[in-house]
């Protein structure tokens, strides 16, 4: 599992011309599946993520979690995040989950984000959206 969180001010995504999820302060989360992801990886990923110290506390020190500023979190799939880039012009995504797999652990994801964070919205699996943010910082982390 792999996951691009990228710091945000405020982020959308849009899917078939309507707004599919929209946040203000918190995690735009870039959600890759790959082959071998268990539910147990979800559960550490996602941990590990609503726990990171990278908001700034009163003496601009980055030091407070996602909870900590009442954060958001927008969840978006994206398998190209297991493109395959090493040979040739055109990636390959056999590492990624296949769509049955991949949709299950992303659901699963959500879930247990929901369970942890009180504002937490989604793109929707599958579908080609446009994402919109306002990166603070900018800070993206990449957890893997």
């Amino acid at each position: 599992m792999k996951v691009v969180l990228q710091r945000v001010q405020k982020a959308e995504v849009v899917a078939d011309g309507k707004i599919a999820g929209s946040i203000g302060k918190g995690y735009l989360v870039l959600l890759g599946v790959g082959e071998g992801d268990t539910k147990a990886d979800a559960d550490r990923i996602a941990a590990k993520m609503i726990n990171l110290r990278i908001f700034s506390d009163e003496n601009d020190k980055i030091n407070l979690s996602l909870g900590d500023v009442d954060g958001q979190l927008l969840i978006v799939s994206q398998f190209t995040l297991y493109a395959d880039c090493r040979k040739g012009n055109r990636p390959n995504f056999i590492s990624a989950a296949k769509p049955d797999k991949a949709n299950e652990l992303y659901e699963y994801f959500v879930e247990v984000c929901r369970s942890k964070v009180p504002v937490v919205q989604t793109g929707i699996f599958g579908a080609d959206m446009k994402v919109s943010l306002v990166n603070d910082g900018p800070f993206t982390v990449i957890l893997e």
